[in-house]
């Protein structure tokens, strides 16, 4: 949708809203980064992820080791983030 620059406010503030609603309460848009987290190959590594809610997802923002293969082994929850990995590695994570 294109907006014209001259339509009253009313209707841009409807139209304005309309687009940039969806993107600003974005989950992904209230994302937490957890700098050094070190995760132990061959256990469940358990990191409080601090959000006050229910995760939404996770990602590696940083890793510093080669060759890991890190998956989730828990169901989402409120509190924290289990992570299984192949091998010991650190790893930044930003949770949302």
């Amino acid at each position: 949708m294109s907006l014209t620059t001259k339509i009253p406010w009313e209707q841009a503030n409807t139209l304005w809203a309309a687009e940039l609603n969806p993107v600003l309460l974005s989950a992904s848009n209230n994302s937490i980064l957890i700098h050094n987290v070190q995760l132990v190959a061959g256990q469940t590594n358990v990191i409080n992820h601090k959000l006050g809610r229910t995760m939404q997802g996770w990602e590696i923002a940083d890793i510093q080791s080669p060759g890991a293969t890190i998956y989730r082994n828990a169901p989402l929850n409120n509190q924290t983030l289990s992570l299984f990995t192949s091998a010991t590695v650190m790893i930044t994570l930003r949770v949302y």
